[in-house]
């Protein structure tokens, strides 16, 4: 446990100088917007130096460790550590000037994710959990929602970026449970709406087509703040539904 929280500092120390680099660029002219898969999936220099910057200090403190980032893919070396990384969860966000962006750092052991570090540089939040041990917001313990009905809850989604030329797009689980629900949020950072259903400010989520640096930090922190995280589907990805038990067992009931 005690290399854990060796390991959770470095982490956030990481996180924070990524969060200072995407500060530098936001809301200015250097951030040579780019397209990746199609013209809906949006890459910027900011979540290029981030990822690139987490690969040095990777390189220097723990080079045997294998690396799953967003923008370099997979670097193995052999190790039971893997670091799975989001150097900019919400780039959309970011490229538009809209403050709802992230790190998301996901750390594996043996295939089993044990530390999960998210923060939100405009926010200074900073969202950490180590298995076994909880989650936290800014040294606050988390929980999630109580929630028990559709009707009270606040819920999140979003959308694949093959929206534009793929059917099977999430609109028609939107149509479906918007009458049954208080609100419905779109933030456009996956990462970011898992922190918000371990902090309980959101009561659930559901989305599909995801990626695992998406929502492998995301996932430890609602299940270490007493939440659940089930598979919806196998066919697209990473398809979940996340919340409190009761909540989540509602939302399969009403997700196709």
């Amino acid at each position: 446990m005690d290399n854990w929280k060796e390991l959770e500092a470095k982490a956030i120390e990481w996180a924070k100088e990524m969060g200072r680099i995407q500060l530098s660029y936001f809301r200015g002219e250097r951030l040579s917007i780019e397209t990746k898969s199609n013209v809906f999936d949006v890459v910027t220099a900011a979540d290029k130096a981030c990822e690139q910057y987490f690969q040095e200090q990777l390189a220097i403190h723990y080079p045997n460790h294998d690396m799953l980032g967003e923008e370099t893919g997979i670097h193995q070396k052999g190790s039971d550590y893997c670091w799975v990384v989001d150097p900019l969860d919400g780039t959309t966000n970011f490229s538009q000037g809209l403050p709802i962006f992230c790190i998301s750092i996901g750390l594996q052991y043996k295939q089993e994710t044990v530390m999960g570090i998210v923060y939100v540089p405009y926010f200074k939040e900073l969202y950490t959990s180590i298995k076994g041990m909880g989650s936290y917001r800014n040294g606050t313990k988390l929980s999630v929602s109580n929630k028990t009905t559709l009707s009270q809850s606040v819920i999140a989604t979003g959308f694949p970026y093959d929206h534009g030329t793929n059917p099977d797009n999430n609109t028609d689980n939107v149509t479906h449970i918007l009458p049954k629900i208080r609100g419905l949020r779109r933030m456009g950072s996956a990462a970011y709406d898992l922190c918000c259903v371990a902090a309980g400010n959101l009561d659930g989520y559901w989305e599909l087509n995801l990626n695992l640096w998406d929502v492998c930090a995301g996932i430890l922190l609602i299940e270490e703040a007493g939440g659940e995280v089930i598979s919806f589907r196998d066919n697209r990805k990473i398809s979940i539904i996340a919340g409190n038990p009761e909540i989540v067992k509602l939302l399969k009931k009403n997700i196709r």
